[in-house]
């Protein structure tokens, strides 16, 4: 076990001039929270350069070596960067030694990152015996077996407190799947042509570039920044510029915006909202049509042997003035040849024994086809379906492992027409595109005639989600010599070979839309609001800045808690863009969870957005904030009681 450790990093100062300074945040080595992480994937790496670089942590990273591994040298840089207070243990195994060597005694949060969620699970046990008032946050892509975590570890803290229902620190245990929390960006960036997009309370919500003039067309919640210049568009990029200073205004004040010309650019909020009935609304789950069992010619077959019976029922009843039901009763036993011989009974009689005898000759045979065919067809309709030959406007997804299940759940959830294509039999995906009816193909993409099968001529986009980074590019560059104008998403995994392949097709193919993202950089947002203590639900980059969506409680909050909205927003570092209306015991945990039994995308949660500035915020109140990375971080230093003093004023007494 080997320990490293830097320097401590410097106070950064804030970039955002206002009338109303930001507050910063105290950085020293005494104020930060210690932070640990687990690990040595990207996740990892990414989740270290977030808490040391964005909320000026002080983080402990416990991983195999810096020298080799997954992201071993890269967390080695990290560590020996003078500006962030990093530090390593290098152990094989997490265990006592390693954590308590990484100071989990003493430390605020800690992240189990590893892609196996029993060395997670184990990781989480020791360290939670080891410090009850650990905050946990773990990584587990089973959500049952998440659930049933949280609610274990989250027990032992209240048993170790008799009487207590809830600990005195914050200790919760948070799960979360970096495949559930990167799909909605990938989704959108295939559906809608940007990645720039957030779930909340079942709401889909999206940053668009309008102009001053004809943004209020579309009802916005609220603007997120004002652009040098941008004209309006439904599909380009947010605007990017190398220099800050000329970049654009981040979280404007509203005073702002009315002096300005109206063609002025700016990103603004908007909800993607479907009517019931609408053109957007998900469709359900196809159903297998009873007529489908059995074959054109056996059903003219039962037909027919049907009306035969029918028609000797009918002859019985009125050769022997029986009653109806004791005439059919009859031609059925005469049909199964389990009846008595007519012997001394009329000829008409014993001319209709013979003849349903012979009619029921056909019965077995006619049996046996039933179920030769039904067999058949419940097989059919176990195995994958083959891509319709005339399907245009689909969703081209390769890949079916953990993300790309996670993806296939979302398009399905909106009603979105997917084709699949998987080369492993037994891939996580395989069950649900079987049990949902999925048009897959079980192939290698990088065979000929896969593609083209999977109509990528006619697809509106292509999702490359696979785990090799070469298969996905070689997927895409093929795509896009089949369709030129094809909508893809790549998932590319080294950060310098993705911008330099996003640069290269944007400028070959600058008509066409390219997105090359990966999965942990979308998802470290999310752990690292966690590890602070706060729900993250998602992250839209503006320029070369970032606007974090994050809930955030009000009590206890000295920047939040007797302000009202307009005093308590910040420009250019936090701005509250809506409010939790739902009563505290009625709450939902999880904001960014999208409801299984939806059918529509509407502003009919409960959260209240388009909030007047004059709201008065109390303790009782919980609320969505956009804040950029370094005004989050202040935001949440502003309701830590230990934090250094703000500068923020006092707030008053809640009303």
């Amino acid at each position: 076990m080997r320990l490293m450790a830097d320097s401590t990093p410097p106070r950064p100062r804030s970039p955002f001039p206002d009338r109303r300074p930001v507050p910063t945040v105290p950085t020293t080595s005494a104020r930060a929270g210690h932070m640990v992480v687990c690990g040595d994937n990207s996740l990892a790496q990414r989740l270290v350069r977030e808490l040391a670089s964005v909320y000026r942590q002080r983080v402990t990273v416990v991983l195999p070596s810096l020298r080799g591994g997954d992201q071993g040298p890269q967390i080695a840089a990290l560590v020996g960067d003078p500006r962030l207070d990093v530090r390593a243990v290098e152990a094989q195994v997490p265990d006592d030694d390693a954590l308590r060597a990484a100071g989990i005694e003493h430390a605020t949060a800690l992240a189990l990152t590893s892609g196996d969620d029993q060395i997670n699970i184990h990781t989480a046990l020791r360290a939670r015996r080891i410090n009850p008032e650990l905050r946990l946050v773990i990584r587990m892509f089973n959500r049952t077996l998440g659930s049933y975590l949280e609610d274990l570890l989250d027990r032992t803290i209240a048993a170790r407190v008799p009487g207590m229902d809830q600990p005195a620190v914050d200790a919760s245990t948070t799960v979360l799947s970096d495949a559930d929390t990167a799909a909605p960006s990938l989704v959108a960036a295939a559906v809608v042509g940007s990645e720039k997009i957030i779930q909340a309370d079942g709401l889909l919500l999206r940053a668009k570039e309008r102009t001053i003039g004809t943004a209020d067309r579309r009802d916005p919640l609220c603007t997120l920044a004002l652009l040098p210049d941008a004209p309006d568009s439904d599909e380009g990029d947010v605007y990017t510029d190398p220099e800050d200073h000329d970049g654009p205004i981040l979280l404007p004040d509203p005073l702002e915006l009315e002096d300005l010309p109206p063609e002025r650019g700016a990103v603004v909020l908007e909800a993607i909202t479907h009517r019931p009935g609408g053109p957007g609304v998900p469709t359900r789950v196809p159903r297998l049509p009873v007529g489908t069992f059995f074959s054109r010619r056996l059903r003219v077959s039962l037909i027919a042997f049907t009306a035969v019976v029918v028609l000797l029922a009918a002859a019985n009843w009125y050769v022997t003035r029986e009653l109806p039901l004791h005439a059919a009763y009859v031609t059925l036993l005469n049909v199964l040849s389990i009846n008595d011989p007519a012997v001394g009974e009329s000829t008409g009689e014993q001319l209709l024994q013979l003849t349903g005898a012979i009619a029921g000759t056909a019965l077995l045979p006619l049996l046996f086809a039933v179920v030769l065919e039904s067999y058949g067809t419940f097989r059919q309709a176990a195995t994958l379906p083959p891509p319709p030959r005339r399907i245009e406007r689909h969703v081209v997804l390769l890949g079916l492992g953990k993300v790309g299940t996670r993806v296939l759940d979302r398009l399905l959830e909106m009603g979105i027409p997917v084709v699949c294509i998987e080369r492993d039999p037994e891939a996580r995906g395989i069950a649900v595109a079987r049990a949902r009816r999925v048009p897959t193909l079980i192939a290698d993409v990088t065979e000929g005639g896969v593609l083209e099968e999977a109509g990528i001529a006619r697809s509106r986009a292509l999702l490359a989600l696979t785990s090799d980074s070469g298969t996905n590019l070689e997927a895409t560059l093929y795509a896009r010599q089949v369709n030129p104008g094809l909508r893809v998403v790549m998932r590319l995994f080294d950060d310098e070979f993705a911008a330099t392949v996003y640069r290269t097709l944007r400028d070959t193919y600058p008509a066409a839309q390219t997105h090359s993202r990966s999965v942990s950089a979308l998802a470290a947002p999310a752990f690292a609001g966690a590890m602070m203590g706060r729900q993250v639900l998602g992250a839209i980059p503006v320029g070369r800045r970032v606007l974090v969506f994050a809930v955030v409680s009000v009590e206890g909050n000295r920047l939040l808690e007797g302000h009202t909205v307009g005093e308590a927003s910040r420009r250019g570092a936090w701005r509250i863009v809506a409010l939790d209306t739902a009563p505290p015991d009625r709450r939902r945990a999880d904001l960014t969870a999208f409801p299984s039994d939806s059918r529509t995308y509407t502003l009919t949660g409960d959260l209240a957005w388009r909030l007047h500035d004059g709201y008065l915020m109390t303790a009782g109140d919980r609320v969505v904030v956009a804040a950029t990375r370094e005004g989050l971080g202040t935001l949440l230093a502003g309701g830590d009681p230990q934090g250094a003093d703000t500068g923020a004023p006092a707030p008053a007494p809640a009303r």
